[in-house]
C-alpha cells in the first residue's frame, strides 16, 4: 500500500520535512509505507542506474509497481508493440529484482473494448523474469543508455490493466482478463471513468484517484473504512492486494495511504514510524 509516485514539489515541507534533500524523498517515503507505484516509466524510458538506485534506497521488503510506457498504450495503442515492449523491459525494470511487483498498463479513456487487440497484447506479455529478459534482448537503438537484460533468479511477473472506457463493462472483458490472468484494476476516479470491481487474477490492484474531486480530494474516515473492508475481504480470499493513492494535488495521497494501512491492519504501523526514520 502506498502512493503513485513520490516526487512532487507540493509535498515538500508538508509530507516531507523541510530541508530534506530531494534525493532522499523515496528513502523517507519507504519508511512509512511498504510500496510505491513508479509512474515516471509511463512518460519516458528510465535507465538501469535509476532502477538500481530505487532498489538500494528502500527497505528489503519494499515493493514497486511499475507503470508501462504510454508509447505502448496511448500512442501505439497496443498495436505493433513487441519492440517498444522490449525497450521498456530493457530500460532497467528487472534491476528491481525481488522488489518488482505488478506491471500496470493504463489505457486512455478513448480506448474501447477490442478483445482481439487486447488478446494479442496479452500474448506478448512475459509472465516470468526469464521471459522478460529474453524479450528485452530484442530492444532497438531507441533505448537510453545500456540495456539491462539480466533476469536474476526466475520469478513470476504479474500484469494489471486499468481501463477507462465504459465499453469494458461487459462479462466478455472480465472473461478475457481472467483467461489471461490479468488483473482488472479497481479504479476510483470520482465518477470520471468506469468503475469495475471484477476479480480476474490471483491478485487485486487498486488505484484511488480521489472520491469527490479527481486527483485532489482526500478520503474521509468512512470512505477509508469501506476500502479497508474490501481489502480485507480480498485478502481473506487468498489474494495479494496492491493499493496506490493518486490524489496527489493537495498532498492527500501519503496521509491517506498511511491511514488506510492502519485501518486494514487494525493499528498504526509501528514498523514504519516516521519519527524513527529519515531525518
Amino acid at each position: 500500500m502506498g502512493t503513485s509516485g513520490w516526487r512532487y514539489p507540493g509535498w515538500r515541507g508538508v509530507f516531507y520535512p523541510r530541508g530534506l534533500a530531494q534525493r532522499r524523498e523515496l528513502e523517507y517515503l519507504s519508511r512509512q509505507m511498504n510500496s510505491a507505484e513508479i509512474n515516471g516509466s509511463f512518460y519516458s524510458l528510465q535507465r538501469p542506474e535509476r532502477y538500481r538506485a530505487w532498489f538500494e534506497e528502500t527497505p528489503e521488503d519494499f515493493v514497486f509497481a511499475v507503470k508501462g510506457g504510454r508509447f505502448i498504450t496511448h500512442m501505439k495503442r497496443l498495436r505493433g508493440v513487441e519492440i517498444p515492449l522490449a525497450n521498456f523491459l530493457a530500460s532497467g525494470v528487472l534491476a528491481l529484482g525481488h522488489k518488482l511487483g505488478p506491471i500496470l498498463w493504463q489505457l486512455p479513456p478513448s480506448f474501447s473494448f477490442e478483445p482481439e487487440r487486447l488478446a494479442a497484447f496479452f500474448e506478448l506479455l512475459p509472465r516470468t523474469t526469464n521471459a522478460a529478459a529474453a524479450l528485452a534482448t530484442k530492444h532497438d537503438e531507441k533505448l537510453k543508455g545500456d540495456a539491462f537484460t539480466e533476469p536474476g533468479p526466475n520469478r513470476p511477473l504479474r500484469h494489471a490493466l486499468e481501463v477507462r472506457h465504459p465499453s469494458f463493462s461487459t462479462p466478455d472483458c472480465a472473461k478475457l482478463l481472467r483467461d489471461n490472468d490479468i488483473a482488472l484494476v479497481v479504479s476510483d476516479s470520482a465518477g470520471t471513468w468506469v468503475a469495475l470491481e471484477e476479480v480476474t487474477a490471483g491478485f487485486m490492484y487498486v488505484r484511488l484517484h480521489g472520491d469527490v474531486e479527481l486527483y485532489a480530494s482526500g478520503y474521509g474516515d468512512e470512505a477509508l473504512g469501506r476500502w479497508a473492508h474490501k481489502i480485507r475481504k480480498w485478502a481473506r480470499a487468498g489474494r495479494d492486494v496492491y493499493v496506490y493513492f493518486d490524489n496527489d494535488i493537495k498532498v492527500r495521497a501519503p496521509a491517506d495511504a498511511i491511514s488506510l494501512a492502519e485501518k486494514v491492519s487494525g493499528s498504526p504501523d509501528k514498523k514504519r514510524d516516521p519519527r524513527s526514520s529519515v531525518p
